[in-house]
């Protein structure tokens, strides 16, 4: 009579939470289909997401090619916020935070490399070229080409350069005392989390 735990579970999810998988599959699906039904239907369900989660990420029925090389990695917040151009071109393996802008100006637009993370509130406008393993903190502005295995800080933006693969280790408290130690950062080949 009464949906279940998990059947509650699974309502909330699908009317709430932002389907990643689902949006991809669609967004892959639009460039690749011949039938220009089905593209007006996934072009609406695209721009509808779009105004959902209050992003701009480039789909026009004019627009012939997919921007991105791979899937991206979001973060929890979705796409909220999310500009990116169409003219962009995005590597596998990128994480992108929520209120990151992609732009073009002067019209050229960046081109992101694999591996890179990007940082809340970033900003990349222009036709600048970001390496791989690259990583763009929180809020920085980036109107300059970026090298392989940097990091682009603030106050004032400045590209740290790392000669070989990094990663750093955190310590965490569970509940009941017990720590555990976790190992983040880049390896030649793909992220460690």
């Amino acid at each position: 009579m009464f949906p279940t735990e998990e059947e509650m579970k699974e309502l909330v999810k699908k009317l709430f939470l932002f389907d990643f998988n689902k949006y991809f599959k669609r967004r892959d699906l639009y460039f690749h289909t011949k039938s220009k039904a089905i593209k007006v239907f996934l072009l609406l369900w695209l721009k509808r997401q779009h105004e959902r989660m209050n992003a701009d990420i480039a789909v026009d029925i004019n627009l012939k090619k997919n921007q991105f090389l791979g899937t991206p990695i979001f973060n929890p917040h979705g796409i909220n916020g999310i500009v990116i151009s169409q003219n962009a071109v995005i590597g596998k393996n990128c994480f992108i935070s929520h209120q990151v802008t992609i732009g073009t100006s002067m019209g050229k637009a960046p081109v992101i490399g694999d591996n890179v993370y990007i940082g809340p509130g970033a900003k990349i406008f222009g036709g600048i070229k970001i390496g791989n393993n690259v990583r763009i903190d929180a809020n920085c502005p980036v109107f300059f080409d970026v090298p392989d295995n940097s990091t682009v800080v603030l106050p004032k933006p400045r590209v740290i350069v790392k000669e070989k693969d990094y990663e750093y280790y955190t310590i965490e408290e569970d509940s009941v005392k017990r720590y555990s130690v976790k190992r983040y950062g880049f390896t030649q080949n793909s992220i460690i989390e």
